[in-house]
C-alpha cells in the first residue's frame, strides 16, 4: 500500500486552488468534473506528484464545522524543505501566515504556519545529520 491522495475540507476549492499554488508553491495537479457534479481538485509539492491533497468542498453541516478543524490542537501536515530560510522568506512574502518564528530542534529547524482555513502545517528543514529511527525494531517492540 501507499499513500496516493489526502483530503482537506474547504469552503471554495477555487480560493483553496489559489491559496496552495500561490502562497504555497504547490503545482495543481488535476481539476475537473469526475462525477456528475463532483469535482476533484488536487494539489501537490512540485517534486512530489505522487502524494496530492484533494480539496472537497464541505456540503453539509458536518463537513462545513470540520474545515480547518481536522486535526484539531495538533498539525494537520508537516511539509520537509531543504531550505527553511528560503521558503519561509518567501512564504511570508506572499501573505502566508505564520503561528511562530523559525527555531532550532534538536530534530532540524521548523516554523509553524496556517492555510486559509487555519489548518495548521509544520515547515521543517532536518539537521545536516538525520535523525535515524529504525521502524522495523519499532514496530517489533
Amino acid at each position: 500500500m501507499k499513500i496516493t491522495s489526502f483530503t482537506i475540507l474547504v469552503e471554495d476549492v477555487d480560493k483553496a486552488l489559489e491559496f496552495y499554488t500561490e502562497k504555497l508553491g504547490f503545482t495543481k495537479r488535476m481539476d475537473g468534473n469526475i462525477w456528475v457534479g463532483i469535482r476533484w481538485a488536487t494539489v501537490s509539492p512540485k517534486n512530489q506528484p505522487d502524494i496530492q491533497l484533494s480539496f472537497t468542498l464541505a456540503d453539509d453541516t458536518t463537513k462545513f464545522l470540520a474545515v480547518g478543524k481536522q486535526a484539531p490542537n495538533s498539525p494537520l501536515m508537516f511539509l520537509e524543505t531543504d531550505d527553511l530560510k528560503r521558503d519561509y522568506t518567501e512564504m511570508k512574502a506572499r501573505g502566508v501566515s505564520f503561528l511562530s518564528y523559525p527555531e532550532e530542534r534538536e530534530w532540524g529547524t521548523e516554523v509553524v504556519f496556517e492555510d486559509l482555513y487555519g489548518n495548521v502545517f509544520v515547515l521543517i528543514q532536518p539537521p545536516k545529520k538525520h535523525l535515524s529511527v529504525n521502524t522495523e525494531k519499532v514496530l517489533e517492540s
